[in-house]
């Protein structure tokens, strides 16, 4: 009696977990639904801000010194453009017309968002914006290349574009992309901003992936539309790449070069050097080229690159940001302690080490191996990664059914996702993100 009572027990568990896996996926959609539902409720013409507080009376952009006016959307990811990829991405997995009328919304508050010279700041304003209006009303102001904020607005309106036919979608991608060839140099850098505004502003920027990702977009732009003008200016960025790259034994890159090409200041506790981090992104580009072009020589300065970095290590796993020119010692700054240049880590305040990446691993050990599998294998084998199996998707959708499960649990009754007192396109982006993952895996 006793064996069988057990018996029971562990079937009748065992039933209530397969029931609550097979109810997880609906379970999963309805919550992307909500939350969508709510987020569409607090944007400004289609638009969000990057933080708010819980009865939305205040708005800020990347963090809470950053204040937002009331018409004042963010493009700085993960702001305006990310939302608006998610909303792409959920609606291709879903086929609901819910998400693309909300990708919609996004992709017209950035076309009225567009500087007049076809870039973005990190902020913009959309109060100008009417429901029916067929062509977007443009207003002057210079435009940034960094943290990807025009590169991500143009990509997500390339990736609407596939999805949607507006005329006023078009005049936007156009006018961006012209703005991406007419802001190059003609060695093939970009400026962090532009039009050109003075100081560290007008260099040549790696920082921030700002040079990468122009090549990046360029790439994606000549894939989707065919135009041989943008794959030259990708290639035009990539010549600068290799014409950068500073000579052996520290053949990597600066984090910003002045326009005689010497590794310059940008803020004042940002000190000119050669940079790991810079280094392991301008690996990851000269691949995307190679790639794409089938042009070897991309990698040609790699190996050099890599032994910088190999001869660079402070530790295992351990690199800092910037090395001095000439000695390869680690340097850092300090913008708590008046901007002093430093040598020794110790003596760098508590707060400039968790609000600046000093020091990392930055992704570098990857990277290596990642080129040592291009060499090893071949071209081909990188070229279009095969679809997931139903096995791998299956593996998958159970990897991360834990995490979806709590994120529909911290889903409150409106609709939002609450953290740390405040409602953000980080948190939201993230957690739709998993949702889409999970889903695409159980479709």
């Amino acid at each position: 009696m006793y064996r069988r009572i057990v018996y029971a027990a562990i079937a009748a568990a065992l039933t209530g977990t397969v029931r609550a896996e097979a109810e997880l996926p609906q379970q999963a959609q309805a919550a992307l639904k909500k939350a969508t539902g709510y987020f569409r409720s607090i944007a400004t013409n289609g638009g969000y801000a990057g933080i708010y507080s819980l009865d939305l009376k205040e708005r800020y952009g990347e963090a809470i010194y950053e204040k937002a006016r009331a018409t004042e959307i963010w493009v700085q990811p993960p702001g305006t453009p990310t939302v608006g990829q998610c909303y792409l991405r959920a609606w291709r997995i879903t086929g609901d017309a819910y998400y693309l009328e909300a990708a919609r919304d996004v992709a017209k508050a950035l076309a009225w968002g567009q500087r007049t010279v076809g870039g973005w700041d990190h902020r913009v304003d959309v109060a100008h914006m009417k429901p029916d209006e067929p062509r977007a009303e443009r207003k002057p102001g210079r435009c940034t290349f960094d943290d990807r904020i025009t590169q991500g607005a143009l990509e997500f309106l390339i990736d609407a574009d596939g999805a949607m036919d507006e005329p006023w979608l078009d005049e936007a991608i156009e006018l961006g992309l012209q703005f991406m060839m007419e802001s190059q140099f003609e060695n093939g850098a970009w400026p962090q901003w532009y039009p050109l505004r003075g100081g560290y502003h007008d260099y040549y920027t790696f920082n921030d992936n700002a040079i990468n990702d122009c090549i990046k977009l360029m790439l994606k732009a000549h894939k989707v539309y065919g135009k041989a003008v943008y794959l030259q200016t990708a290639v035009k960025g990539g010549d600068f790449i290799i014409a950068s790259q500073l000579p052996a034994p520290q053949a990597g890159w600066a984090q910003q070069y002045s326009h005689d090409m010497k590794p310059a200041w940008a803020r004042a506790f940002e000190p000119p050097g050669v940079c790991s981090a810079v280094t392991r992104r301008n690996i990851i580009t000269l691949i995307d080229l190679y790639l794409y072009t089938k042009d070897a020589r991309y990698l040609s300065p790699i190996p050099a690159a890599i032994a910088w970095l190999n001869d660079s290590m402070l530790g295992e796993h351990l690199w800092a940001r910037i090395y001095e020119v000439g000695t390869n010692r680690a340097i850092y700054g300090d913008r708590m302690d008046g901007n002093k240049v430093i040598y020794d880590y110790d003596k760098v305040s508590r707060r400039e080490r968790t609000s600046y990446a000093w020091r990392g691993e930055y992704g570098i050990e990857s990277t290596i191996r990642y080129y040592e599998r291009i060499v090893s294998l071949g071209q081909a084998a990188f070229e279009e990664p095969p679809l997931p199996t139903t096995a791998q998707r299956v593996e998958r959708a159970a990897s991360l059914a834990g995490r979806v499960r709590s994120i529909i649990s911290a889903l409150d009754e409106q609709g939002r996702w609450v953290r740390d007192e405040s409602i953000t396109c980080q948190t939201f982006t993230s957690n739709v993100t998993v949702l889409c993952d999970y889903l695409e895996c159980v479709q």
